[in-house]
C-alpha cells in the first residue's frame, strides 16, 4: 500500500526537476541583479568624482588671472 505507482513517481521526478531549474534560475537572476546593482552603484559613485573634479578644474581656472597683454606703443611720427 505505501508503494507508489510508476506513474506518481515519474511525476514527483518531474515537479523536483522543474522545481529545481526555477530555483537555479532564480538564483541566476537574483545574482545578475546584485551585479547589476552593485556595477550601477559604482558608475554613480565615478561620475560623481569625476563631476567633483571637472568643477574644481573649472573653479581653478577661473580663479587664474589672466595674463596681461602688452599695449601696443604708437610709433613715433
Amino acid at each position: 500500500m505505501n508503494e507508489k505507482s510508476k506513474q506518481r513517481i515519474d511525476a514527483d521526478n518531474a515537479f523536483l526537476r522543474t522545481q529545481t531549474q526555477s530555483m537555479v534560475r532564480d538564483r541566476v537572476l537574483s545574482e545578475s541583479d546584485t551585479i547589476a546593482e552593485t556595477r550601477d552603484a559604482n558608475t554613480a559613485r565615478l561620475r560623481e568624482l569625476r563631476l567633483q573634479k571637472e568643477a574644481q578644474a573649472r573653479e581653478a581656472a577661473a580663479a587664474v588671472l589672466p595674463k596681461p597683454v602688452p599695449q601696443k606703443r604708437p610709433l613715433p611720427d
